[in-house]
């Protein structure tokens, strides 16, 4: 083949192997990420068939590097951190830390450099937010308390990688025979060299690269705006690695930073995200080609070791400081099931520091080797989390003992207890929907009482003197506490199905007349539930299909009385199966 074809052979079987395996790994339910790999192990050194070119296809992986930080930055969200930082901030670093020293110790047991060691532990210490993202909205999770932690704790495991991708070519210039003074020296000129670009970029960056933005968007031209976009993410990326030797990652998540600024921002990711997403796959394919798929044969005890510090190691660590925290039990099983995997930051870790010198190739090898198996078991691991729950809850001393008992929480207030109480109403869950419920309820001026697995809406409901129970309404005496023997609805606004499951059988089993309307995000859960006999199971996309389809036949003339039977009819069918005509 010519060798002016290789760029052209390198991108067209790149991505037709990369739309296969993707395709694959979709079907069997696993991210499309890791058929990325396969595609890149496929047309790599390492096994048979078509050799692509490694040169070229780190050249496009550097682009693929540039725009994925641009990404990180461009959706990096400062409110995010803010809610959860009193947990997310120091738990990630605490997280952080313990990994990475597992990895030095595991590093050092192999006799590898203390250097190579801390790149390898950094590597295996943080996880995918794409993996991250995608298995919490297959859940119905990101929005609730653990979701909002998981996504929190990524933000800062991105953050600190940043940090990481600019000190390492300092550690690379010393190494480890470097006496003490001369690594102060290169980290403190490196941190000169940011400090300059960080302030470069704050004074001048954040006014002018939104004014640019807004002037070209003025043209009205759709390809010009794009344009636009990539030449600020490139731009600056690398005018930071000429003018402040900065790297290309830290420039990339500083142009989106400054991008997100303007309130083009969105259409602005919305124009990227297809060569985004295009380079992403080539970095991942390029990614695959460097793996050697031997070292599973080679070194099967390390790889081990590996996978005992991505599956065991960070997510009982993760577990023991969200407890620690006061959270729930749910919660830590939570966060710990996001944090056993990694992905693409590792990546880029591990190829910096082979780039550098810093990190042996078996070590990119065997990240890689982890981030496949991992990626690949992460569904397991939230499968877990309900069993264990479940099993954690129906053992009281167990569950004292992991649980941190808190006196404002572990108890009502005398001000507010509820045994008293009869008739009343029992809402698990007070995010965007129980919230709602609490307030219809409350301007009846009807009595309730709110469980909760958030600390601080437990907090605030108490100011507020709304009666709130601490805990999982799964766990042993939560639903005592809040009188459910006595109460006369049940309402479940947690968005977990399997969750809703549990607490609907404990709460039949100490009170088999109470009536139950549950929330749910499932066809297959909705029709589950109606066969358990729940009063009303509401599933959001069809609640909100039927007060659209009501709104359209009203305003085209249909009568109020006709609305209401089709409205209703829809409902029963909607659940049902696929509607006939009613008149039929």
């Amino acid at each position: 083949m010519p060798h002016q074809s290789d760029l052209i052979a390198l991108i067209a079987i790149g991505f037709v192997l990369a739309m296969g395996f993707g395709f694959l790994a979709a079907r069997l339910r696993m991210p499309p990420l890791v058929g990325y790999l396969v595609a890149g192990i496929a047309i790599g050194p390492f096994t048979p068939g078509f050799v692509a070119d490694a040169g070229l296809a780190g050249q496009l992986a550097e682009i693929g590097v540039i725009l994925l930080m641009f990404g990180v930055g461009l959706h990096f969200s400062i409110g995010t951190l803010l809610k959860v930082r009193n947990i997310a901030l120091p738990g990630a670093v605490v997280q952080i830390a313990v990994a990475t020293i597992i990895g030095l110790g595991l590093a050092r047991l192999w006799n590898w450099s203390t250097t190579a060691g801390i790149v390898f532990g950094l590597a295996l210490s943080v996880a995918s937010t794409v993996v991250l993202l995608r298995a919490l909205e297959q859940r119905n999770e990101l929005d609730t308390e653990q979701g909002r932690i998981a996504v929190g704790w990524l933000v800062v495991e991105d953050l600190a990688m940043v940090v990481a991708l600019v000190f390492l070519p300092a550690l690379a210039h010393t190494g480890d025979s470097a006496g003490e003074s001369s690594l102060l020296a290169s980290l403190g000129v490196t941190s000169l060299k940011v400090a300059m670009f960080v302030a470069v970029m704050m004074v001048g960056g954040r006014r002018i690269v939104p004014w640019v933005l807004v002037q070209v968007a003025r043209t009205g031209s759709r390809e010009l705006f794009t344009l636009a976009v990539l030449g600020i993410a490139l731009g600056i990326a690398y005018g930071s690695a000429v003018l402040f030797d900065v790297s290309f990652a830290l420039g990339a998540f500083f142009a989106g930073v400054m991008l997100a600024e303007s309130d083009l921002s969105h259409q602005a990711a919305e124009n990227s995200l297809p060569l985004q997403d295009a380079f992403a796959v080539m970095f991942f394919v390029s990614v695959g080609m460097l793996f050697d798929p031997a070292v599973i044969l080679r070194q099967p005890l390390e790889l081990l070791g590996v996978l005992f510090v991505i599956l065991v190691g960070k997510s009982l660590a993760a577990f023991a400081i969200v407890l620690a925290f006061g959270y729930a039990v749910r919660t830590a099983l939570t966060i710990s099931a996001s944090l056993a995997q990694i992905g693409e930051f590792s990546f880029i870790l591990a190829g910096l520091g082979v780039g550098l010198g810093l990190l042996p190739p078996e070590g990119r090898d065997l990240i890689l080797a982890g981030a496949l198996l991992s990626i690949t078991l992460n569904p397991f691991a939230f499968a877990t989390i309900a069993p264990i729950a479940r099993w954690v809850n129906e053992r009281p001393k167990l569950l004292a003992f992991l649980t941190r008992k808190d006196g404002k929480l572990a108890s009502l207030p005398p001000d507010q207890q509820v045994s008293r109480l009869r008739d009343h109403a029992v809402i698990v869950g007070y995010g965007r929907v129980g919230s709602v419920v609490g307030y219809g309820l409350q301007a009846q001026g009807l009595e309730y009482v709110v469980i909760e697995m958030s600390r601080r809406v437990v907090d605030q409901l108490r100011e507020d003197k709304i009666t709130a129970v601490y805990g999982d309404a799964t766990a042993h005496g939560v639903l005592d506490l809040a009188q459910i023997e006595h109460a006369r609805l049940l309402v479940i606004a947690s968005p977990d199905g399997f969750h809703a499951r549990r607490i609907l059988e404990l709460a039949r089993a100490k009170n088999p007349k109470i009536a139950v309307v549950v929330r749910t995000h499932s066809s297959s859960e909705l029709k589950y539930l109606i066969r358990q006999g729940v009063d009303r199971a509401v599933m959001g996309e069809l609640e909100l299909a039927l007060e659209m389809t009501d709104y359209a036949l009203r305003s085209l003339g249909v009568s109020e009385e006709r609305c209401k039977m089709l409205t209703q009819w829809l409902r029963n069918e909607g659940v049902a199966g696929s509607p006939k005509d009613p008149g039929a």
